[in-house]
């Protein structure tokens, strides 16, 4: 029996028990063996009154005869049917001879069953959460999978002609050529240009086409694809070879997920909003949908990246409906901070900034601008959307600049390090998207590529950057606060997540392209060898990680009414995920420590 004990002492959901449950447990398991292909669980049978922990081996989790999930050693199953007493709704298969311990309903073994902790399967585990939806389960399978076949038509053909093969074909779409290029028409569109009078019938279906065409590689992933969808508010993507021809399209009605789709309708809903009380009737739904991606197995970073897509889309169109304010030069709406490299969290407050264009002979404008946006900040709160806490908000003048003005400090704080607060500013403007006038907001980002970066400058913003520590101590497994509200907690952002982005940012500075979050940038330093062997593997691991378990925090506390916190204590994980984290942290120290003895041969 002590081997059982040991083995579950190691596993969710019972690594948090005590010994005297472990053992009340392990007194009550069944060693049963199955060989490969038995079918152990059947879909839709008697609910199930014991569950089964894998010993070795492994079996597929099958939905209607599609394979949606693998579990190994370790891993549960039939603990959902156990726990909720409903029929089970998978059936689960051995891929090879299999041996599991079976044991009943543990919570009737055991003194206090809240200490199970079968909410926390999957923390960090690599393996998708099981969800109704075997789409969700393999989001991150290839796009190719839901291609449709492409249904060509020429820019001369007419837009009846043009329907009735699409209508031939049961497509929603054809791909239009034409001398400029290749185009697309969707039913969308014909419902609303021809239905506005726009466009006869007989009309040349190519004065109609959107160009160019938004495409999508057939190396991206599903996940990868629906996020492209959101944040381009389309309902049809071209999926493209490694020679960008075009091999298919893929439709937002065919990810039929309800809980997928949803994040594309709160885009809808933004985009057609036609007063400030509608657009925040729609931004409500914003964090009920993180919640329902967070259940259906989606990760945190893709979660993220469509949250900033729709944070986004929020302040757009607040900008468009406030057309009662009028500013007295074109200007430039940027987002920074994590939002801008699209990898927030659930209560991720808004950083933003203005870049207004030089009018020579026009008086000084910024007070007005400032004012402009205090109020478009207030309606950006009314749609449920924070402003940043700590200041970095468009109404204050040191975020509010003409570009000459950009141009001049931005230069300045890559030259000369010394200038006041010119590491943490330069850190901040590193990290920005352009909303509107594209071109004049590109100015940031285009001077730190275009600026010389000293190397005193570099030294010190590496320094700068080296300061964010993973709470890892010499004794103790992790540095906690030791008072205060947060007392025996740390902070998985500060200690975790902006070690990694700090980094990041500081080699994308120093190659002089900040496009792109944290990962892509970690990628780019490999390739040009700021980072070596497996650090970049090492780094977008933790990273991972780290996003994925406050991203998981924040979203329970969003479904428990609570105000969500970055704060952990690491007392509430179980052993398997206190140990991964310790040695993230370590990994993540270690990199840190050479990097700053060797960045200096380091550089391309």
């Amino acid at each position: 029996m002590q081997e059982f004990t040991n083995f579950l002492a190691k596993q969710s959901p019972f690594s948090a028990l005590s010994n005297e449950d472990l053992e009340r447990i392990s007194s009550k398991i069944e060693v049963e063996y199955f060989a490969r292909d038995s079918v152990i669980v059947t879909a839709g049978s008697a609910p199930l009154h014991h569950l089964f922990i894998i010993r070795t081996g492994s079996v597929e989790v099958l939905d209607k005869g599609k394979v949606i999930d693998q579990l190994g050693s370790g891993d549960a199953f039939g603990h959902i049917s156990v726990l909720t007493g409903l029929p089970p709704e998978y059936s689960v298969r051995t891929s090879e001879d299999t041996l599991c311990y079976r044991l009943p309903d543990p919570r009737e073994l055991i003194e206090n069953p809240a200490s199970l902790k079968f909410g926390h399967f999957g923390t960090f585990n690599t393996r998708h959460r099981l969800t109704a939806s075997a789409l969700l389960s393999d989001a991150q399978s290839s796009v190719t999978r839901y291609m449709r076949e492409i249904l060509w038509v020429n820019a001369t053909d007419s837009i009846r002609e043009t329907a009735g093969r699409m209508n031939e074909a049961d497509q929603s779409f054809a791909l239009v050529q034409s001398r400029e290029g290749l185009g697309l028409v969707t039913d969308r569109d014909f419902r609303k240009k021809i239905g506005r009078g726009e466009f006869s019938i007989d009309a040349p279906v190519g004065g109609m086409m959107s160009f160019p065409l938004i495409t999508v590689s057939n190396k991206a992933t599903l996940a990868l694809a629906f996020m492209q969808m959101v944040e381009r508010g389309v309902n049809h993507l071209v999926v493209v070879d490694e020679f960008d021809k075009p091999i298919g399209v893929v439709r937002a009605m065919d990810l039929s997920s309800v809980q997928l789709r949803s994040p594309l309708l709160i885009r809808a809903q933004i985009e057609s909003a036609q007063s400030i009380d509608d657009l925040a009737a729609a931004s409500l739904l914003l964090k009920p949908s993180l919640v329902e991606l967070h259940d259906n197995g989606i990760p945190s970073l893709h979660a993220a990246g469509l949250m900033s897509a729709i944070v986004s889309a929020i302040l757009t169109r607040v900008l468009t409906l406030s057309s009662s304010v009028t500013d007295p030069v074109p200007l430039s709406w940027l987002i920074l901070g994590s939002i801008a490299r699209g990898e927030p969290l659930p209560a991720s407050d808004v950083d933003t900034a203005i870049v207004w264009a030089d009018q020579p002979g026009v008086t000084d404008p910024s007070d007005q601008i400032t004012n402009n946006a205090k109020q478009m900040l207030e309606l950006m709160e009314k749609c449920g959307l924070e402003r940043c806490s700590n200041g970095a908000n468009a109404d204050n003048k040191l975020f509010t600049r003409s570009r000459s003005a950009w141009v001049e400090v931005s230069s300045g704080w890559l030259t000369d390090p010394t200038r006041a607060g010119a590491l943490l500013l330069s850190s901040i403007a590193a990290d920005n998207q352009p909303l509107t006038q594209l071109t004049l907001g590109r100015t940031i980002m285009e001077n730190i590529r275009e600026t010389t970066r000293s190397r005193e400058y570099l030294a010190d913003a590496l320094r700068f950057a080296l300061a964010k520590k993973p709470p890892i101590g010499f004794v103790k497994e992790f540095i906690v606060d030791h008072s205060g509200e947060n007392k025996g907690e740390l902070d998985l952002k500060e200690g975790g997540l902006a070690p990694v982005a700090s980094l990041a940012r500081w080699m994308a500075i120093a190659m002089g392209d900040v496009r792109g979050g944290t990962i892509d940038r970690i990628g780019r330093a490999s390739e040009s060898g700021l980072l070596l062997g497996d650090e970049a593997e090492i780094l977008i691991g933790a990273f991972t990680d780290f996003h994925q378990l406050v991203f998981n925090e924040e979203i329970e506390a969003i479904r428990i009414g609570n105000r969500p916190s970055t704060w952990i204590s690491p007392d509430s994980l179980d052993s398997l995920t206190r140990s991964h984290l310790r040695e993230s942290f370590r990994a993540v120290s270690g990199i840190q420590s050479t990097f700053e003895a060797s960045w200096i041969k380091r550089l391309p």
